[in-house]
């Protein structure tokens, strides 16, 4: 597989975005390796700049290093699921009430904007109403005008792509079936809605997904 070659930019960053774009692709599944000198190869880079664009995506939490075993792509584990989409379920909760009150107008059409764009566009498939689906919520986080907040998001939303994007492949039926209705309430609630209605519909936006995944990890890994 050839990767698209980096644009000379700050290499390291552009050498992480193509890295991460691939895996989101499926070109580099959970668990698969990832080789320097292939991957500078691929990319027409230094392995220096392949290097430490792997050490920003291990900061991402969406590769693991480990002495003498190399650089791969985390796998997707119940332990995992559990761990990243409690703490998911925490700050959506937070950023769902906390862009209630700081949204503006300009916020709230982006969210329906968005939403109406998933409605259309279901017959794409599952991937690519997948990418909508996070543009959903960075445009939530970034209408709650709290930086630390954005930063904690960020520190988390490489992993929940990555799970969800198993979850779209094991259920795709099931995810494109709930997913305009579920952020469709998710924007009118945000542009209007009872506090205490819209925290516990954002937590429990989170845990539908984690249910489902966990499901699936119980019925297909022993």
């Amino acid at each position: 597989m050839n990767l698209p070659r980096a644009a000379r930019r700050g290499l390291a960053e552009e050498s992480a975005d193509r890295i991460r774009d691939a895996i989101f692709a499926g070109h580099f599944p959970p668990g698969a390796p990832l080789r320097e000198v292939e991957l500078a190869a691929d990319l027409d880079v230094s392995r220096g700049s392949v290097r430490e664009g792997l050490a920003l995506l291990a900061r991402e939490g969406l590769v693991r290093s480990e002495w003498h075993r190399g650089t791969t792509v985390i796998e997707v584990t119940a332990r995992d699921v559990e761990e990243v989409y409690t703490v998911r379920a925490a700050l959506d909760r937070l950023a769902a009430i906390t862009a209630r009150t700081a949204a503006g107008p300009d916020d709230l059409a982006a969210l329906t904007r968005i939403v109406d764009t998933m409605g259309s566009e279901l017959d794409r498939g599952g991937p690519h109403v997948l990418a909508l689906d996070i543009a959903f919520h960075d445009a939530v986080y970034a209408a709650s005008g709290n930086s630390r907040l954005i930063q904690a998001w960020q520190a988390v939303r490489s992993q929940v792509y990555l799970f969800q994007l198993r979850r779209v492949a094991v259920s795709p039926g099931d995810y494109l079936a709930h997913v305009v209705v579920e952020h469709r309430e998710l924007a009118e609630l945000i542009r209007g809605g009872h506090h205490e209605v819209l925290a516990r519909t954002a937590e429990d936006h989170v845990h539908s997904a984690r249910r489902a995944l966990l499901a699936h990890l119980a019925k297909n890994c022993p």
